[in-house]
């Protein structure tokens, strides 16, 4: 006997059961009852550190297709106190413990990985497992191999995998994008980046274990994942140098300053520079042959401000008024739209696993092995 594949209703339930018919499937009731059409994703956020806590979550609370619903942290009084001010009910803390529970929670659509970078890979991995999307903070992982692995959990699983490089989804490194490709920069000739900052002692970034590197894993991304998609280029040539200057013993397990250089397949040159220890705000600037552009700052939560000087024209000067948490609202709002509607986000698994190659590459060259 085939079954009717539209939903059915109580009562044609129990006329079924009644008469001893096996007309209705059980799978069917839950359908009509509990797989009702979403308009909006619920995520599950895991660990509870600043970025979650200053930006994501704040984010998500203006967000139209992203909402709060459960929360993952090995400190349970922290997490009570955050689940009282998101309206998070107790029943949805896990621990470290016990996140596989998370599958049984059918609010929960999708995790938002903010760990130590050394923990991506296993969070990922085992929320796939529990049937979830997956948006996870950059850099994606430690090393090539747990990158992939996390792809192939997710695909593994038909569960969606975003590298949250939130710069992508942000207007003014988009209208950089889009001065470039307009040709009003001309031939772009060499693109040179830099992020940086003088990082304290005992910060867990400083931990080889723990970040699977120095600045180039933390702050260095966005430079480097700048410059692929200014010029829509994979570069075809990398070589990077790293150097300890302050002998102070922050940097007895991971470097203090990388530089590197990329050429890309057009020809274009580009030079990039990472630390944690010295003040480096993070820019961009694009030299084309009928004109320069500036981006500073390029990769802060806020603030962000272009200039560009075109042959003929007047000074292009263009400063973003948005405010944090805008920019996570953006990211978290894509991703949703793309759960919803079944579709590949920008900067999926695939875009992560690159910049962990290109990351593998720079360490090579420096003579050393990524961390």
């Amino acid at each position: 006997m085939s079954f009717p594949t539209r939903p059915i209703s109580r009562r044609t339930l129990m006329r079924g059961l009644a008469a001893g018919s096996s007309l209705v499937p059980l799978a069917s009731l839950a359908l009509a009852q509990d797989d009702k059409p979403k308009d909006k994703i619920g995520y599950c956020i895991v660990g509870l550190g600043r970025i979650s806590l200053q930006h994501f979550m704040p984010g998500c609370l203006q967000a139209k297709k992203s909402k709060i619903v459960a929360l993952v942290s090995g400190h349970r009084e922290k997490a009570v106190e955050t689940a009282k001010a998101y309206n998070v009910a107790e029943s949805s803390i896990y621990s470290y413990d016990n996140y596989e529970q998370i599958a049984d929670n059918r609010e929960i659509d999708a995790v938002y990985i903010a760990l130590p970078n050394n923990m991506h890979a296993e969070y990922t991995i085992r929320a796939a497992k529990a049937g979830k999307h997956v948006l996870c903070e950059k850099p994606m992982s430690t090393n090539v191999n747990e990158a992939q692995a996390m792809i192939n959990a997710c695909k593994a699983a038909g569960k969606r995998l975003m590298i949250a490089y939130r710069c992508q989804y942000e207007p003014t490194n988009l209208r950089a994008v889009e001065l470039i490709k307009s040709g009003r920069l001309g031939a772009v000739q060499s693109i040179e980046s830099a992020y940086g900052f003088n990082e304290r002692a005992g910060e867990w970034r400083l931990n080889k274990k723990m970040a699977g590197g120095g600045p180039l894993m933390d702050v260095g991304i966005y430079a480097l994942n700048a410059c692929r998609y200014l010029t829509d280029e994979e570069p075809r040539y990398i070589e990077g140098f790293c150097s300890v200057i302050d002998r102070d013993g922050r940097f007895d397990q991971v470097e203090e300053n990388v530089a590197w250089v990329m050429r890309f397949p057009s020809g274009i040159m580009a030079s990039c520079n990472t630390t944690y220890g010295a003040r480096m705000n993070g820019f961009f600037r694009v030299h084309g042959s009928k004109g320069v552009m500036h981006v500073e700052p390029a990769f802060s939560y806020d603030g962000l401000q272009l200039r560009a000087q075109i042959n003929g024209e007047p000074e292009l000067l263009e400063p973003n008024n948005e405010k944090d948490p805008a920019q996570f609202t953006r990211e978290a709002d894509h991703f949703s739209n793309c759960i919803l509607n079944n579709e590949e986000p920008k900067s999926n698994g695939d875009e992560g696993l690159r910049d962990m190659h290109y990351i593998a590459e720079i360490y090579k060259s420096c003579g050393r092995q990524a961390f």
